[in-house]
């Protein structure tokens, strides 16, 4: 990402996805750290991963969404990072922390639908991921 996190680890790209959509509004909710700080400490995909590097992820993210191109320069670590088969993954991650304030903004939707097309997510497969998402956070 940046010389503050020079090797990204699956996790950490999978962080950096929930940040991203949690930034894309323009404020990031206390709900939404409290979803990420969850899924880092009960997922199995998380299992070994220090949860200190949070921060210099989070610190990389927010590097990258001041520059011009820099949500492409992510996908492409993503990308590059990412085990294919944990693509899924990564969008059900994204979709649960956007979801978890209780308010999917147009800034998050329209990120959501970039990161589908970037991870290659097939539209069927992505709704039934969305339509998961709204169930686990929905409100009374």
């Amino acid at each position: 990402m940046t010389d503050a996190a020079p090797s990204l680890t699956p996790q950490d790209a999978l962080v950096a996805l929930m940040l991203t959509v949690s930034v894309s509004d323009g404020a990031i909710r206390t709900e939404e750290l409290l979803a990420i700080e969850q899924v880092v400490n009960s997922l199995p995909v998380f299992a070994g991963y220090d949860p200190d590097r949070i921060k210099v992820v989070a610190q990389s993210v927010f590097e990258l969404m001041e520059v011009e191109d820099g949500l492409d320069a992510l996908f492409g670590l993503v990308r590059d990072t990412l085990p294919e088969r944990l693509f899924e993954t990564a969008y059900a991650l994204a979709c649960d922390i956007a979801a978890s304030d209780g308010a999917l903004k147009q800034a998050e939707l329209r990120l959501l639908e970039e990161m589908r097309d970037e991870l290659a997510i097939d539209r069927l497969h992505a709704a039934a991921i969305e339509r998961g998402a709204r169930a686990r956070f929905a409100h009374p």
